[in-house]
Formats: C-alpha cells, structure tokens, sequence
C-alpha cells in the first residue's frame, strides 16, 4: 500500500512539472535595416514580442521557396498570437532592393503588419547573420542557413530549426512557451 501511495505522489509531482525553459543562445543587437516598404526599420519595434526569423533571397532556386512556404504557414498558424512576428533577412542586397522584397512578399502573401522583408547594407547583414544569429556569413556567395531562428521578447535567440524537422509544429509549439514566460 505505502508503494502504491508513493507511485501516486511521484505520478502527481510529475504531471505538476512544467517544462523547462527553452536555453538562451545568445542576445541580437539592436539593429536598423529597410523594409520592403523602402521605409526604415528599427529593432525597437520587435521590443516585446517574439520573432522568428530567416535567411532568404528573392532569386534562390533553392530552398528559400520551402522557407518562405514555411514561414507562411508559421504566419497562418500564429494569427490569433498578436505578439508574433516573422522576419526575413536577405543575403543578397545587393539585388534585393524593398521593391524586390516588396513583390516576394507579397508572392507569400505576407501580411506587413505580422512579417517584414528587410534589406541593407552587405557589413549590417553580415554582422547579423553571422555575429548574431550565428549562422552564416553574408559574403556575396549566396550560401545561407536554411534553419529558422525563434527570439524572444528580449531579442534572445531560444531555437534553431530546421527546414526538414517539421518546423512548423516545433515552432509553435516553442513560440506558445516563449510568450508564456514572465521574464
């Protein structure tokens, strides 16, 4: 009897635990770049929400069309979250100027107020990408990471995910943690 009741409170002590908070990966900088608008954009304005980003350009024939798809769906799926957004950073910007950007998005039916293209110079995405996110050099060769990146209302990197893991699902789950913590 003394086990049965002791497997009980072990049972119930482990339904109480909650999951423990996604790591911290690192912190971005905050940031100036231009939208597909070909208005400034200002990291300040992602301060309190949770991100998710990604690595594009608009001429890839690649995996850049699986990852704007993706990150499409992460949009639908996230829409009654109103303190999620999407960022897509270009590795070619020397091409990808906003009216570039502007007609990608809108292939991907973004919905600017949710996911934002952004553009600039070659040294701001490189230190970025690489400096920051940790994923690759924006260096004129067109290679890129095609992991997506989960921040957190403090600009926090808390997930990497890959293109090929089911992302979408890992993501939403993992957004629905990140806006569940208190700090």
């Amino acid at each position: 009897m003394k086990y049965l009741i002791a497997a009980a409170g072990l049972l119930l002590f482990g339904c109480a635990q909650k999951n423990p908070p996604l790591p911290v990966y690192g912190q971005v900088p905050p940031f100036e770049l231009t939208s597909e608008t070909g208005q400034p954009f200002d990291s300040k304005s992602l301060a309190g929400k949770v991100w998710v980003a990604d690595l594009i350009y608009t001429t890839c024939p690649g995996p850049c069309p699986r990852m704007s798809s993706l990150m499409r769906e992460v949009q639908q799926a996230s829409s009654a979250l109103p303190d999620v957004r999407l960022i897509s950073f270009t590795v070619d910007p020397e091409h990808d100027t906003p009216e570039v950007l502007a007609r990608y998005a809108a292939r991907y039916q973004a919905q600017p107020e949710r996911w934002r293209f952004l553009t600039g110079s070659r040294e701001a995405l490189n230190h970025l990408a690489f400096d920051a996110f940790k994923l690759n050099s924006v260096d004129g060769s067109l290679n890129h990471s095609t992991r997506f990146v989960l921040l957190d209302r403090q600009s926090r990197i808390r997930g990497y995910y890959g293109t090929d893991e089911d992302p979408v699902r890992r993501l939403l789950i993992d957004i629905r943690r990140v806006l569940g913590e208190t700090s």
